[in-house]
């Protein structure tokens, strides 16, 4: 059996490389599915729930987001390019994690071209926990680019699971076929100080996480499952190239070049190309295992991978995943807003608790 063939998506040769095998999965209800993971009778690398576009109220909200955060998502990636600019002298191959580093990845290849004069190969792989990231798609990269050129990107962290998964993956590999990557995570911004490089700490609204497959590409979250997957295969996904008629992948990317451009031409430059100043990340990780603890205590969670931080991670939940409750800080926070519909539209409650550090937390229902 060959190995899988790279293919873009909705996006241009020139945006990224998927580094994922298209494939044909069974839908899988949400509610199953949720139950068959806790029941651990299946990994939810194992399962896809299949999207449906998005309803026109809600698309609304993502346009509103857009209008209102792409300044601060701009600013935000050009001083994460300038950052791997100065870290990557001899070369850089973005290797994003599919699927919400991958808009960041393309707006990141292009921004170091136009700014910083760069040209920035740029890749999307999977990383799924406990699986870990895809070593066929790394050895397919490691062909063409030096291992200190890579550089992996995502949207932001929430509690640091993919970024520990990241390292451990990296250490396998080193093991295994004796190269040394360096498990650096960048990311847009950074909730609990388990990044290597970011270019923010807060828990701000990046309008990319609002949407699935047509802000991305038009691919699903990644799956694997070893029962069914050749040696030399990429993780799996599902194109929904039947979705190219909705699709703001593009979009969405010109849309952030725009405000860059906008940025650079009022002379700003200057100060979005300066270091930021040096994270305290100890602090950071404690404001987060204090807040999940305390949230697990308050709400008798019983396993902490119930919980989720952030704006980000909440969308997701009540996106794809059985939602138990929704956790806002502030009852009426715009940032908030399309947290706050698809919690009414699934009938999802939800609570105002003042003293969060993030906008939001999600929960997962408990199926056991």
């Amino acid at each position: 059996m060959t190995a899988c063939v790279p293919f873009t998506g909705s996006y241009t040769a020139d945006d990224v490389e998927f580094l994922l095998k298209p494939m044909v999965l069974e839908d899988t209800p949400v509610a199953v599915k949720e139950a068959l993971i806790q029941s651990g009778q299946k990994h939810y690398s194992q399962l896809l729930s299949h999207e449906s576009l998005p309803a026109q109220h809600y698309l609304a909200l993502f346009h509103e987001a857009l209008r209102d955060n792409k300044p601060q998502l701009a600013r935000h990636a050009l001083i994460l390019a300038g950052q791997i600019a100065a870290n990557r002298r001899h070369g850089i191959a973005l290797v994003s994690l599919a699927r919400a580093g991958t808009p960041i990845g393309v707006l990141l290849k292009h921004l170091l071209k136009r700014y910083f004069n760069r040209e920035a190969a740029h890749y999307s792989v999977s990383i799924l926990r406990d699986v870990g990231l895809d070593s066929n798609a790394l050895r397919h990269i490691l062909k063409r680019h030096n291992p200190e050129s890579l550089v992996f990107v995502d949207g932001w962290t929430g509690k640091g699971i993919i970024a520990k998964q990241l390292a451990e993956s990296l250490a396998r590999f080193a093991h295994s076929e004796g190269v040394l990557i360096r498990p650096e995570l960048h990311v847009l911004t950074d909730l609990c100080g388990s990044a290597a490089v970011t270019a923010s700490t807060e828990d701000y609204l990046i309008p990319s996480c609002i949407l699935n497959a047509t802000v991305s590409g038009l691919v699903s979250r990644t799956f694997y499952d070893p029962a069914y997957w050749a040696a030399d295969d990429f993780h799996g996904c599902v194109f929904y190239q039947h979705f190219a008629g909705d699709d703001l992948s593009a979009y969405f990317v010109g849309e952030v070049l725009s405000a860059a451009a906008a940025l650079w031409r009022q002379g700003f430059a200057d100060a979005l190309l300066q270091q930021p100043p040096n994270l305290d990340k100890d602090s950071l990780r404690r404001r987060a295992q204090t807040c999940i603890s305390g949230v697990q205590q308050r709400y008798h969670v019983r396993d902490s991978h119930l919980i989720k931080p952030g704006i980000g991670e909440s969308t997701r939940v009540l996106l794809r995943r059985e939602a138990r409750l929704l956790l806002l800080k502030q009852a009426h926070d715009p940032a908030t807003r399309h947290l706050r519909w698809l919690a009414q539209a699934r009938g999802v409650p939800s609570a105002v608790q003042a003293d969060l550090p993030f906008h939001a937390i999600a929960l997962i229902k408990d199926c056991s």
